[in-house]
């Protein structure tokens, strides 16, 4: 009975997480998927706007720049968000970046649903720049916050309130860009403002939770505001992760918190730092951006109607929240490492399976359906293991002073990464077609085989026993390595 409490959380604990991931990581999902309901429509409005302007229609390719430029200012307005955001942390608090990070979402969702009545397309991308600009923000405070504020024992299912809500909202997207909702044309500037409904929620909800009880101690030395808000989060059994967060304060006495470049140049964390580098790049590049691609033909392919399409699409949206929500339950007895190395494993199989599938598709009329089956079996695969746990593990493999830096150098690599992916995919696809997912199952493979290698299990285990484990197992690959290796570990480990 002990053991079942200890992984049910406090219910504040638990309306702390909701407060914060609706806010965050939610827009994120969000804005993603929110956008691709209404493309006729803004690019209709983009050229009655050129014709009003400078009575000329405009040019196709200029037509494509602006429309472009619109989807993807996201990424570097997330890109410039996850850059600012680990500072904003450390000076304002993780809720205070939270409750702060809202601006940028109720300006841009303004600057969106004005842009129709302004006539200015030009709001539509400053609008996006700043959407983005919350949800990198958002992407890099937001797990810090619910990783500080968990129990050891529930850390690792608090965590996957990123992946959730992340899922959460690219389905809730996908459902408010039905025609039968917001997605016709009349609608199109309303849908896209929806933006600024989580961020009032979150100012509603958030300030009556706690800031974070590690960064009130740790970084600013405030012990009975930390005793306080541990009391309030976790009820009776505070006292033991009190005890945690003093070993910790004890451990990093005299360090400040880490900038990013000084997080580059520490050896001791060299290996740490390559972990979540690796992990967050492949978290693009995995083949689930080109799933999601393939998706809308592979149905066409299998003779659904393309008015049906839309809704068929949200059941991949469906899927992929189901099994973030599966793998929350599960993460706290399978473990870290068990899930995304298993799904890392199964999306390199179904990476094989789809290619055949795709070769052989006018093979038989059974072919299409066997192909839309690896679709939402790689979606599966994905939210059960590197969907959610890359987020937990930048986490949990730093400890409070390196943790803010690890979030800013993790989230730059992942926007990168999705501005990458979205400029060189569809060339990639004209290139290999089909054969293209040989690519990205290489890089599962390879990230199942590094993973299993390198990275030990966290579960269970507090910050600095990590953090000593890591070490440890580091100093063993040393000892067993060949003679030319040891240099090179034995620097990065120094």
């Amino acid at each position: 009975t002990v053991g079942v409490r200890a992984l049910v959380p406090n219910k504040v604990l638990l309306l702390a997480g909701c407060a914060a991931c609706v806010g965050g990581t939610f827009q994120y999902g969000y804005n993603i998927s929110v956008i691709n309901a209404p493309t006729k429509y803004v690019q209709d409005f983009v050229n009655q706007t050129w014709f009003e302007r400078y009575n000329s229609v405009i040019s196709e390719s200029g037509l494509t720049l602006i429309w472009s430029t619109i989807v993807s200012i996201f990424t570097i307005g997330g890109l410039i968000g996850v850059t600012v955001g680990g500072t904003l942390s450390v000076k304002m608090g993780r809720k205070g970046t939270l409750l702060t990070n809202n601006i940028f979402a109720l300006t841009g969702s303004l600057m969106m649903g004005f842009s129709y009545t302004t006539r200015s397309f030009e709001l539509l991308i400053v609008g996006r720049l700043l959407i983005g600009i919350n949800s990198g923000i958002g992407l890099c405070v937001q797990p810090l916050y619910l990783g500080e504020i968990a129990p050891t024992a529930l850390r690792g299912a608090m965590g996957m309130g990123t992946s959730i809500f992340i899922t959460a909202g690219i389905l809730l997207g996908q459902v408010v860009g039905l025609r039968e909702v917001l997605g016709r044309e009349e609608y199109w500037p309303i849908l896209l403002s929806t933006t600024c409904i989580p961020a009032l929620l979150q100012l509603v909800m958030l300030p009556w939770f706690p800031e974070s009880p590690r960064y009130l101690f740790i970084d600013r030395g405030e012990e009975e505001a930390s005793k306080k808000a541990l009391r309030q989060l976790h009820g009776r059994a505070w006292n033991q992760e009190w005890e945690d967060i003093l070993k910790e304060k004890d451990n990093l006495e005299g360090f400040c918190a880490k900038k990013p470049w000084e997080l580059l140049k520490d050896r001791s964390l060299r290996w740490q730092l390559l972990t979540i580098v690796l992990l967050n790049s492949a978290q693009q590049l995995n083949g689930i951006n080109a799933i999601y691609f393939y998706a809308s033909y592979l149905f066409e392919e299998s003779g659904i109607p393309a008015e049906k399409i839309p809704y068929v699409t949200i059941g991949t949206g469906a899927c992929e929240c189901i099994t973030a929500l599966t793998c929350g339950i599960l993460i706290e007895f399978l473990g870290r490492r068990v899930l995304i190395m298993g799904g890392y494993t199964l999306m390199s199989i179904f990476c094989v399976l789809f290619t055949l599938a795709l070769t052989f598709q006018t093979a038989s009329p059974v072919v299409p359906y066997i192909s839309m089956v690896c679709v939402f079996a790689f979606i599966l695969s994905f939210g059960l293991g590197p969907g959610g746990v890359t987020n937990i593990l930048t986490t949990e493999l730093f400890t409070q002073t390196a943790r803010p830096a690890a979030y800013v150098i993790a989230g730059s690599v992942n926007w990168l990464n999705f501005f990458f992916i979205g400029l060189v995919f569809p060339f990639v696809v004209i290139g290999l077609q089909q054969y293209c997912f040989l690519v990205f199952l290489v890089i599962c493979s390879l990230m199942a085989t590094y993973i299993f290698f390198i990275i030990p299990e966290t579960k269970n285990k507090t910050f600095m026993e990590i953090q000593n484990e890591f070490r440890l197992s580091l100093h063993q690959r040393r000892d067993q390595a060949p003679t030319w290796a040891n240099d090179t570990l034995q620097t990065s480990a120094a």
